[in-house]
This record gives structure tokens, C-alpha cells and sequence, in this order.
């Protein structure tokens, strides 16, 4: 009885408070709305780049201003390997609930994003939830899962072991890697003919396990090995096909596995060098409508 007449006259006494009182009132609104409106701490994994481009770059400012902001959030917060992530709108970025709207819809762009971030940190679906408050949950659905890392970990080392030396040039090392994955490697003609799935050909768990492949498993392969030299790189994308690009001596060169590993009549294996370290020029000179990429979202390839 003493403990129900206790919590009554808490009651009244808050009541009254909250009446009277709009100092109070204030108070414990401010209180509720700091607690619920938390932005995820940031936390990058082992495998995080530290890197950023002329289109899209790092930030550590969670409270995006306009939508080329927003496109940074994404790509830091994907970047960093968390497949879960909050922040909010500000009151004064009157858009951002319907930009934050129109880039989660648009699957090229993300699908762009994708491209520059690590291998093991990349998406095969990412879901955003918003609400009128300007809360925005980031839900991220990684491409490889852990058990895959691991066995793919060992294959990377093995092959940096039997075909690396410090003595090796950047160049060579490239080379020696270019090499492995496609002596190594088949296209999976079924992935890409009859879209037949028995392997993970996608990714560099095709390329590198199974030894199957299609564009997106050979370009992950290269640059698994690319991110651990330390080069700057990225996969870079036309409508249907993806390959590697990466800086090195001073300029932006194209690496193509793919295109590098053909089919032949025989089934003969054939390894070429045609799309090996080339400039955008060079590549456009080659054929081709397989390699013309937006301009706009590549821009080291210009």
C-alpha cells in the first residue's frame, strides 16, 4: 500500500512539475531525444581503406548537409565493413529524407560505391530504412562470409609465397598475379550463358577456390592482391561488364582478367596481355562497347 501511494504522488509531483514548469518539461524532451537519437559509433574492420577519390570520399561527419554528402555516409559506412548503421537527418536539410529516398532507389549508383571499397567489405544487397523523424538505419549484407575469407586467406598467402619476391618490381608482381589467376581460372560460360549457378563465380571465392570465374570474380580476385600491395585501386564497370583499375608510377591503368583469359574454339587455354596495365585510351582503342564506363563516376580513368 505505502509502495502504490509512493509511485501516486511521484506521479502528481512530476505532473505538477511538467505543468508549471516548461524548464522541466524541456529537460526530460531533451533527454528522450539525445537517448533516441544516437548515431552509430563507426567502427572500421581489418579491412577498411583509407582511401578516397575524386568522386566519392571518406568523412567523419555524420550529419550529412546535401546528397553528394549522403553519397559519402554510404560509401564510408560500407567501406568500414559494419553491416548495421544509424544516423539522422538535421532539421535544416529539408531534402534529406527524400534525397536519402531517391539514392536508395538507384541501384547503378550503389552499385558504383560498391566498387570502390575493399573486396570483403563489399555488398550483395544493402537495405535503407527511414522514417518522417530523419532516422535512417543502414542495413548492409556483405558479399563473402566469414568461412569464405578464411579459405580464400589462404590462397592469397600461399600464391603471394610461391610467386612474389621483394626483389620483384610493382609491375612484375602485377604480372605474376595477372598470370596465376588466369592459368588457374576458367570462365564459367554457364554463369554467363545460361545464368546456371554452381559456383560462386562473382566473386574471388570462384576465381580463387572453385577456379571458376566470371567478370565480378576475376576483378575481385586482382584486386584482393592489389589492395595488399598497397595500390591504390578500384573496379570500375560499363553497363555489363566489370574489370581493375589501378594507379601506379604516377597514372591510372586498366587490368582486365576477363578479357585477358579468352574462349576459344579448342578450349584451348590462352593467357594475353592485350588489357594488361593499358591507358584509357589504349582501351578505347581496343573494340569495344563492353568497356564504355560513366565518365562521371570514374574520373581517375579519364
Amino acid at each position: 500500500m505505502k509502495k502504490v501511494f509512493f509511485l501516486f504522488s511521484l506521479m502528481l509531483i512530476l505532473f505538477i512539475s511538467f505543468y508549471y514548469n516548461e524548464e522541466i518539461v524541456s529537460f526530460f524532451v531533451n533527454i528522450y531525444v539525445k537517448k533516441s537519437e544516437q548515431t552509430t559509433v563507426l567502427k572500421n574492420n581489418e579491412y577498411a581503406s583509407s582511401n578516397s577519390y575524386q568522386y566519392i570520399q571518406l568523412t567523419d561527419d555524420f550529419s550529412p548537409k546535401n546528397k553528394k554528402h549522403l553519397l559519402n555516409l554510404y560509401y564510408t559506412i560500407i567501406n568500414s565493413g559494419m553491416t548495421n548503421f544509424t544516423f539522422y537527418c538535421p532539421k535544416e536539410y529539408r531534402d534529406c529524407i527524400s534525397d536519402i529516398n531517391d539514392l536508395s532507389d538507384d541501384k547503378p549508383l550503389l552499385s558504383s560505391v560498391n566498387n570502390y571499397v575493399p573486396v570483403y567489405n563489399s555488398f550483395t544487397h544493402i537495405k535503407t530504412e527511414f522514417d518522417t523523424l530523419g532516422q535512417v538505419n543502414i542495413t548492409i549484407s556483405p558479399s563473402y562470409t566469414e568461412e569464405q575469407k578464411a579459405e580464400i586467406n589462404q590462397v592469397v598467402e600461399s600464391v603471394e609465397r610461391q610467386y612474389l619476391t621483394q626483389n620483384m618490381t610493382t609491375e612484375e608482381k602485377i604480372k605474376a598475379i595477372h598470370d596465376y589467376i588466369i592459368n588457374t581460372t576458367q570462365y564459367d560460360k554457364e554463369r554467363s550463358d545460361k545464368k546456371v549457378k554452381k559456383y560462386h563465380s562473382d566473386t574471388a571465392y570462384g576465381a580463387l577456390v572453385e577456379h571458376k570465374a566470371i567478370c565480378g570474380g576475376y576483378s575481385d580476385a586482382m584486386k584482393l592482391f592489389l589492395d595488399r600491395m598497397g595500390l591504390e585501386n578500384y573496379k570500375i564497370a560499363s553497363e555489363n561488364h566489370i574489370w581493375n583499375l589501378v594507379h601506379i608510377n604516377g597514372e591510372w591503368l586498366h587490368l582486365d582478367l576477363t578479357w585477358d583469359d579468352p574462349i576459344t574454339d579448342t578450349g584451348e587455354d590462352v593467357l594475353e596481355y592485350s588489357y594488361f596495365l593499358i591507358t584509357t585510351e589504349e582501351l578505347m582503342a581496343l573494340e569495344s562497347d563492353q568497356h564504355v564506363f560513366n565518365k562521371e563516376v570514374y574520373l581517375e580513368a579519364n
